[in-house]
């Protein structure tokens, strides 16, 4: 197949031209050739096309060209989205927008799927992206592509994306801290369910979905089966043979301490938002999305952090100096 693929340089997409080169496709990259420009050379990677433009109003490269399908790793505002979906509606014969499970409105249950409510802008035309409106701008982006493509659009809404490359660390950090060792601060209740999903996992189940032409809505994050924040930092710990210990701090604690969930504290959520980490994604599990075991993540992403400059600071997790005050602070030795 010939692919299209808007971006493709960063995270999501550079697995995905990895995923499509290991299948025997050709590949196409749009983007502005800012971020990593020089992926992607040389001789192995003679079936990668790369064009040069803008999304917003510089397409030109994109004009007169004919695709099997699109796949958009980084339409954040609907009026982008539409202009390059509706360029493409006679160019590709799918458009695979890679949407959030941010999208859903409600997240104090459990088991959302994909018909659960979604979330929605008080004023359409926002185009700002902060905490509040990423995902409703996400739910009209979805809605953009598929009016441009009524009926040939595969909408996949993953979760917590994690993995080698990942530039927000909110799952690096686990594999980090713990391969340190010592007393690592662990939050709230050891039972909390949490779920993310492999890139590498994300973007060979999207090929595949390309591949035999599936189209609708598909929640993908994982893994198959419950997964306790428990379970995960004791894998963790085994994958990086590493002898620290863990503190368990209440939830009330991190509250009062003002952690900031999800980026202080990655996989951590309060009790109210549990259902984020709690989503139904049986729908694409019963599509052919499969998960490989956690060890093998976490080793592949500390292999991968090593390699980064030896003073490269994590982007997410708290830092030694704040969990060494708080841990003293919970023992009551704060004095």
């Amino acid at each position: 197949m010939n692919l299209l693929i808007l971006g493709g340089t960063v995270f999501v997409g550079r697995h995905l031209v990895e995923a499509a080169l290991a299948r025997g496709h050709t590949v196409t990259l749009f983007n502005r050739g800012q971020r990593n420009p020089d992926l992607f050379q040389g001789d192995e990677y003679a079936a990668v096309e790369q064009l040069r433009g803008d999304r917003d109003g510089a397409l030109n490269a994109l004009e007169g060209k004919r695709w099997d399908a699109v796949i958009d790793t980084c339409g954040y505002v609907p009026r982008i989205v539409q202009i390059s979906a509706e360029l493409l509606a006679d160019q590709v014969a799918q458009y695979v927008f890679i949407s959030t499970i941010s999208v859903y409105a409600d997240f104090s249950k459990a088991g959302i799927d994909e018909n659960s409510p979604l979330g929605q802008l008080a004023d359409p035309t926002v185009e700002e992206i902060t905490g509040e409106t990423y995902g409703p701008l996400k739910v009209l982006c979805e809605e953009a592509a598929e009016a441009a493509l009524p009926g040939r659009v595969l909408t996949i809404r993953p979760g917590l994306i994690v993995g080698p490359h990942d530039p927000t660390d909110r799952f690096t950090y686990w594999p980090v801290r713990i391969a340190q060792g010592g007393e690592i601060l662990t939050p709230g209740n050891p039972e909390q369910q949490v779920q993310f999903i492999d890139v590498r996992d994300l973007a060979v189940w999207t090929i595949h979905m390309v591949e035999i032409g599936q189209n609708g809505i598909y929640n993908a994050t994982g893994p198959a089966t419950p997964l306790p924040m428990q379970r995960f930092l004791d894998t963790t710990r085994t994958a990086t043979n590493a002898d620290g210990h863990f503190t368990w701090v209440s939830e009330a604690f991190l509250q009062e301490n003002e952690v900031t969930p999800f980026v202080e504290m990655p996989l951590w959520v309060p009790p109210e938002n549990a259902g984020i980490e709690q989503v139904n994604c049986q729908k694409a599990i019963d599509a052919g999305l499969t998960f490989r075991p956690l060890g093998e993540t976490v080793r592949a992403t500390l292999t991968w952090h090593n390699e980064r400059p030896s003073d490269y600071t994590l982007r997410a997790g708290i830092t030694r100096e704040r969990e060494m005050a708080l841990l003293a602070k919970w023992h009551g030795n704060d004095q």
